[in-house]
């Protein structure tokens, strides 16, 4: 079984993020998306609230392949976590080319630390290329309309977050 493991802080899940789980899901027999807890960011939605969205939106059987999708929070470094989940593969997902030059860094690293996990990166489709979680919760915040980056139950969660603040 090839296990992939895709991690990130998911503040909130984007339309971005869909698309890389629903691409990636073509290239593992199973997915975990690795929810970090990141005690440098002040996340909007807790950690809870990230890993119910996450498991909610993969349960939509309609963007995944038939391959086991498991949400996984984690807080230690993402090559201990690989090696937690068994994933043989990291998949990360590039936006632009600011976005490599850090991602090669992580992959050296992540290479020294374990020469048996791969990384594997998957640019972001054109249409979401510009979705970037922390534009999209300055959106909301702002009154805007985010329908068109994030899938309808994460905007109602984060008009809702922003209405109770």
């Amino acid at each position: 079984m090839r296990t992939g493991l895709y991690p990130g802080t998911f503040d909130p899940l984007t339309l971005g993020h869909v698309d890389i789980i629903r691409r990636a899901a073509k290239l593992v027999d199973k997915l975990v998306i690795g929810v970090a807890i990141n005690r440098d960011k002040s996340p909007l939605f807790t950690l809870e609230e990230r890993v119910a969205m996450i498991e909610a939106e993969s349960r939509n059987g309609s963007y995944y392949a038939d391959i086991e999708i498991v949400v996984h929070p984690f807080e230690n470094l993402l090559i201990q976590c690989a090696k937690e989940v068994g994933a043989g593969i990291i998949i990360r997902g590039l936006r632009a080319v600011s976005d490599f030059e850090y991602e090669f860094q992580m992959v050296g690293m992540n290479h020294a630390m374990d020469r048996d996990i791969e990384t594997v990166f998957l640019m972001a489709g054109p249409a979401h290329q510009a979705i970037a979680s922390r534009l999209v919760k300055e959106i909301a915040r702002l009154g805007g309309d985010v329908s068109g980056f994030v899938p309808p139950a994460i905007e109602q969660a984060l008009t809702q977050k922003y209405i109770s603040d």
